[in-house]
């Protein structure tokens, strides 16, 4: 079963989200959110940009997907493709060096996120910068580097989200990923599997993503849709395609200084846990697979975790045993949190 990252909107969600971000444009979440949270945090502080609702989910489907970021030019000073002031067209991938003006920190340097930090985690809504925790997880096309930057002169560690493993029409470089790419529909609108054994193709393009993120200032990336050999891809994937897949990703990732967390995937953590400076997991409580990801804390990495359905009473102490960053959060992925 794969409960990759919920984070677009069902369609009624979006439509809802999208009224409520009209009526109060100040607000980063409703009221109720704001009264729901257990650790006092109000979330109504407006985010240096607001990014609009990625994609929309098919509703004939249940199992959701993931977003991704553009690139900046290495070796030049422009701006990444799809920013302000850029003369590149978005879409066109620009090599695979570390961007201008942010060279990677020296091996070793990179940032290692320990077990038990505090984390949000918001790919929905403009980024609420008030919540007091040292670690946000945001979207990285949605952000740009005003935002990190705010949350870095808060004290805080930063990450990227992306989508590394499926096709998504609504990024502006989706033009770049040839049709051949592209297999089975993820079960969401405009998001399909990406065949992950073309890593010649594919390498160039996630370093152009992963340039973006380091261009923007971002400490580490969340890779999302990263277990596609055990889903209806569209491609006779192997549980080894999958691995050469994601160990790419490492590499990419550590090249550029940035920390690199594994998203799911439980049943290659065994093999991958070297290779990943942390893990994202999505409600392993619910399904009674917590045990499986604790290696990661027993590394000294850390586990940032979140459920959906179950309240913190029902989690939170096996959580806290194990060490793991743990909240509740809702589908849509605002910046409402319940942590334990």
């Amino acid at each position: 079963m794969n409960r990759r990252n919920h984070r677009h909107l069902p369609a009624a969600l979006a439509l809802a989200t999208a009224t409520a971000l009209l009526v109060s444009s100040c607000s980063s979440s409703g009221s109720e959110d704001d009264q729901d949270s257990a650790d006092g945090t109000p979330s109504n502080s407006p985010a240096a940009t607001a990014p609009s609702t990625p994609g929309t989910p098919d509703p004939s489907t249940t199992e959701p997907g993931t977003p991704t970021p553009v690139p900046t030019a290495p070796g030049t000073t422009a701006p990444a493709p799809g920013t302000p002031g850029s003369s590149t067209p978005p879409g066109t991938p620009q090599g695979t060096g570390t961007p201008p003006g942010n060279p990677a920190p020296p091996a070793g340097a990179r940032w290692q996120p320990a077990p038990g930090l505090a984390w949000q985690w918001q790919l929905g809504g403009g980024v609420d910068q008030s919540v007091d925790v040292p670690v946000y997880d945001i979207d990285g096309f949605e952000n740009d580097a005003s935002v990190v930057a705010a949350l870095h002169a808060k004290g805080r560690k930063v990450i990227c989200y992306i989508n590394a493993g499926s096709w998504e029409d609504f990024r502006p470089d989706s033009a770049a990923f040839a049709k051949s790419l592209q297999g089975s529909d993820t079960g969401w609108k405009g998001e399909k599997w990406f065949d992950i054994r073309k890593l010649d193709q594919l390498k160039p393009l996630m370093a152009a993503r992963f340039d973006m993120c380091r261009s923007k200032g971002f400490d580490a990336v969340e890779p999302d849709t990263i277990e596609a050999y055990n889903q209806n891809s569209g491609f006779p994937l192997t549980p080894d395609d999958q691995l050469k897949y994601n160990r790419m990703l490492a590499q990419l990732a550590h090249e550029r200084g940035l920390a690199i967390g594994l998203k799911n995937d439980l049943d290659q953590i065994p093999a991958l846990l070297p290779d990943f400076d942390f893990a994202v997991n999505e409600e392993c409580a619910q399904f009674d697979e917590c045990d499986r990801v604790a290696p990661f804390v027993k590394a000294g990495k850390a586990v940032f975790h979140v459920e959906y359905k179950l309240d913190t009473d029902q989690f939170c102490g096996k959580a806290k045993s194990l060490g793991f960053s743990s909240m509740r959060k809702k589908l849509e992925l605002n910046a409402w949190r319940k942590p334990c």
